[in-house]
């Protein structure tokens, strides 16, 4: 138990999302997922999850399966991935085997699930965390490592369960605070910093003189901005990069 504390005490302090994924996934490994993959999303519309390049996705799998199942949309065909959606909490994956089994499933899933198996991808478990707003969904998807079944996934839970579910949480809670640099790229410093001023209601004029440039190089800023947000106007572009974390980062960045 007090390892498990002192891990959750370092998932909650630390200031840099790789890091809390590194952490996780370690823990995780310890008792028999070592391959994990995470997403989180705060701009889900009526059908999925939205624009799949505003989400974070995270995994410890191989590169060409990590390239299938996030850059080939291979996540969005699986039956978890729909459970996900719908629910909220934990479930192992014995019930997408009997349902692909009895023909319960679309095309689709099972031939996600087929995939699945031919890479010995069978046991595992889900985690569908809670949304604060109808527009937040994210979930982790474990994979039992080699040789472990759903009986095997089932005795894992029995004893552990709960510092899984709390260490899991714990991650999730704390990415969601963090721009990985996968996103922070996305914008350069000069950008964010432009953005921030105009969240805080200064005029264009006001940011110049703030950031030592001219109107006409402030307008470039944000105008590369909003392209890289893919968005059209600042308003627009100052409430994506927040919600995002891009702005006002927890720590200041070293980037140009």
């Amino acid at each position: 138990m007090t390892v498990v504390l002192d891990l959750i005490n370092q998932l909650a302090t630390a200031m840099d999302g790789d890091e809390v994924w590194r952490l996780a996934t370690a823990h995780f490994r310890t008792r028999g997922f070592a391959m994990a993959n995470y997403g989180y999303t705060r701009f889900r519309d009526a059908t999925a999850i939205g624009n799949p390049r505003d989400a974070i996705y995270l995994t410890t799998c191989p590169p060409d399966y990590a390239q299938s199942y996030f850059g080939d949309g291979h996540y969005a065909r699986t039956p978890a991935y729909r459970w996900a959606l719908e629910h909220s909490g934990l479930t192992t994956w014995r019930w997408v085997e009997e349902d692909f089994r009895a023909g319960r499933l679309s095309r689709d899933e099972a031939a996600a699930v087929e995939t699945n198996l031919a890479l010995g991808i069978r046991a595992g478990l889900t985690i569908s965390f809670p949304d604060p707003t109808p527009r937040h969904k994210g979930a982790l998807g474990l994979i039992a490592d080699p040789g472990l079944d759903h009986d095997s996934v089932d005795a894992i839970l029995s004893h552990s369960r709960a510092e899984i579910e709390a260490v899991a949480h714990v991650m999730h809670l704390r990415i969601c605070q963090l721009p990985l640099p996968a996103l922070r790229r996305r914008l350069s410093q000069r950008q964010r910093e432009a953005l921030e001023w105009v969240a805080q209601g200064k005029t264009m004029q006001d940011i110049a003189t703030l950031m030592k440039v001219s109107p006409a190089m402030v307008e470039k800023h944000l105008r590369l901005a909003r392209q890289a947000l893919e968005v059209e106007t600042t308003s627009q572009a100052v409430a994506k990069a927040t919600l995002l974390n891009l702005i006002f980062p927890a720590m200041p960045s070293a980037e140009g």
